[in-house]
């Protein structure tokens, strides 16, 4: 399996290359050449399978220049009764008749990043190895939260790795702020931005993509990769647990094999909708998607108006893993929708980088449209 950039696809690498390098020289994010297809009899088959034996079941399809081997002890390591309190990984409960809850909370740092940032580090550091890469990786991350302390927590002292967090000064709640500043490791370092996670990310972002910095780190022995969800190590596994959710339903008769779900994702990034649609992409019976967001509700117009317009005003809420304006994993849903037109993808980046918004076309926006829907909530606060 290949993978090209949303911004110009006559890049193509392999998938240890686009995991240990995050996110493509011109800015683009990597995505796989193509989808593999799975049946629903392999999805009936995965109801009796562990979730490790699922995350192998998934991962192999797109990490194919990973030897099994190599696969398997990524994944072994990662998922843990210890770690994750629960030999499930990712459980599911019911609530109602017609309404399931997936918890992905069990991890080290209760977030739901660490079921990608767990396996993460180890599928980096196997990645460096399988392209010879000497060069110590130098990880940078924006964090609005989740990602920081689930990050710092995955990489430390993980051999030839460096890793740097970049959290908006006052846009993180106290006890995630504590979490990464008091975080042991001799390779972590963190530091507060003056501004939002878009200020952040767009800095992060920034560093990436400036030739004579990376030059002067090639030529001290360092590279750089990311962490966050820019890089497909960190999107891939999300995809599993969508595809041992509906397992679970299976294996407890809640559904019959081949019954469609609906599927409700609060996102920032998209990058966790995006998973779930890729999931879909592969033969997974998903009928609706439902982005929820709060009240930087930036996602919920742009799937309702087919306008991405971050420029409104920031909102700091109790949920700090969702403000965010410039949701970066959208630009890998937007290049499969167009059928891979990298070209109109790169114009609708330059158009919000400049101008801060873009309209996709009238095509794009049905299709979206016919499977997304969204809605967005305010917190507020009794007097």
């Amino acid at each position: 399996m290949q993978y090209h950039s949303t911004r110009d696809k006559s890049i193509s690498v392999s998938s240890a290359e686009a995991i240990k390098t995050g996110l493509s020289a011109e800015g683009g994010l990597f995505v796989p050449e193509s989808f593999p297809s799975v049946s629903l009899d392999e999805i009936k088959n995965l109801a009796s399978k562990s979730y490790n034996e699922r995350a192998y079941f998934v991962l192999s399809k797109f990490l194919s220049d990973f030897t099994e081997e190599e696969l398997k002890k990524c994944i072994d390591s990662a998922y843990t009764k210890e770690k994750f309190e629960t030999e499930s990984i990712a459980p599911v409960y019911k609530l109602n008749d017609t309404t399931y809850f997936l918890e992905l909370w069990h991890g080290p740092t209760c977030a739901f990043k660490d079921m990608a940032l767990q396996i993460l580090p180890h599928l980096l550091t196997t990645s460096m190895k399988k392209t010879n890469e000497d060069k110590e990786i130098v990880i940078l991350v924006a964090t609005s939260g989740d990602t920081g302390k689930a990050a710092l927590e995955g990489f430390k002292d993980v051999a030839g790795t460096r890793i740097i967090v970049f959290y908006p000064d006052n846009g993180v709640s106290e006890i995630q702020k504590l979490q990464m500043v008091t975080q042991e490791g001799n390779n972590v370092s963190v530091a507060a931005v003056k501004g939002n996670f878009d200020d952040a990310q767009s800095g992060v972002k920034k560093i990436f993509t400036d030739t004579d910095y990376k030059n002067l780190l090639d030529r001290n022995q360092f590279k750089l990769s990311s962490a966050n969800s820019i890089n497909w190590g960190r999107l891939v596994p999300q995809i599993v647990y969508y595809f041992s959710s509906y397992a679970e339903l299976v294996k407890n008769n809640e559904i019959e094999i081949g019954d469609k779900i609906n599927v409700v994702v609060p996102t920032g990034n998209f990058g966790n909708i995006l998973a779930a649609y890729y999931a879909k992409k592969m033969g997974l019976p998903i009928a609706k998607f439902i982005c929820a967001s709060n009240e930087n509700n930036v996602l919920t117009d742009f799937i309702k108006t087919g306008v991405y317009n971050k420029n409104r005003d920031f909102h700091t809420t109790i949920s700090p893993s969702m403000d965010i304006l410039i949701s970066s994993n959208l630009e890998r849903f937007l290049y499969d929708l167009t059928g891979c037109d990298d070209k109109l993808v790169s114009e609708w980046m330059k158009e919000l980088n400049t101008n801060g918004s873009y309209e996709v076309s009238a095509d794009v926006k049905a299709k979206m449209q016919e499977m997304f829907t969204a809605g967005c909530c305010q917190w507020l606060l009794s007097t």
